[in-house]
């Protein structure tokens, strides 16, 4: 209970005792009483819009909480990123090394590594003026998606683009640029576009290591160990390999590198 609150039942406590004790002041203090009464529903109805604000706030957050993943897959440079690892790994004839939760969280760092000047422009553009009130929240809204729009449609290629503007029927003597794009097209393109430079570089990945096991297995048959399986003697060699090359310092700094000219947008 608020302060308010609190002092208005004091008043009226008070107010009843007096009445009690001198029936005759009930008069005098109808009006006091009915005042108090006024003021606890103004207080109460404020309490009420307040809260329900407050719960409004609460739904927001859960709900851009639960679709975050999807935010975080669809919407950044993580799906190249560990897609890369994933067949990296699978080149090298490695199951579970590195295990998944290192994949998983280099490629997050890396994704915010690349990502740290969209989310910055972000927080200044938009979350920042509506924590401060300063602007709406439909405001907030077009200043926060402005620069990951800008980060997509950055590394969107047009011919993806066009594919899904087709298939929305939209008007094909419009120019595509980031004011005319929408999200409806924008997202989908991303994403193929993101799938296609992952599976390019994964096959330039697995070309060495692929060479390595032919050789290994022209070895063994050439010595007559047909008995003997290739990868229980070409899995170390394709890991010295790739440790000899500095493999993880290449890998790392080229991804990286393919958004350097944008920086995020």
């Amino acid at each position: 209970m608020s302060l308010k609150n609190i002092v208005s039942l004091m008043a009226v406590s008070v107010m009843g005792v007096f009445l009690t004790a001198a029936p005759s002041a009930a008069q005098e203090f109808s009006s006091i009483l009915k005042a108090t009464s006024e003021y606890m529903q103004a207080d109460s109805s404020e309490d009420t819009s307040e809260l329900s604000g407050r719960i409004l706030q609460l739904l927001a957050l859960m709900t851009i909480l639960s679709i975050a993943p999807g935010l975080l897959v669809l919407m950044t440079s993580f799906t190249r990123f560990i897609i890369v690892f994933s067949m990296l790994r699978s080149a090298m004839g490695l199951n579970q090394t590195p295990p998944n939760m290192v994949l998983t969280s280099l490629a997050m760092f890396m994704t915010f590594f690349v990502m740290q000047p969209v989310f910055e422009d972000a927080w200044t553009g938009g979350l920042e003026p509506l924590l401060q009130d300063s602007i709406t929240e439909e405001q907030a809204m077009e200043n926060i998606s402005k620069p990951f729009k800008a980060f997509m449609f950055a590394n969107t290629r047009e011919k993806d683009m066009q594919l899904f503007r087709d298939m929305a029927e939209a008007d094909p003597e419009e120019a595509i640029n980031l004011e005319t794009v929408g999200w409806r097209e924008l997202i989908p393109a991303f994403v193929i576009s993101e799938l296609r430079r992952a599976f390019t570089i994964g096959f330039l990945i697995f070309l060495p290591f692929i060479v390595i096991d032919l050789v290994v297995a022209s070895v063994l048959m050439s010595a007559g160990m047909m008995m003997l399986p290739p990868i229980m003697i070409s899995l170390p060699f394709k890991v010295i390999f790739f440790v000899l090359v500095d493999g993880w310092y290449m890998l790392v700094g080229s991804l990286v590198e393919s958004y350097s000219p944008m920086y995020g947008g």
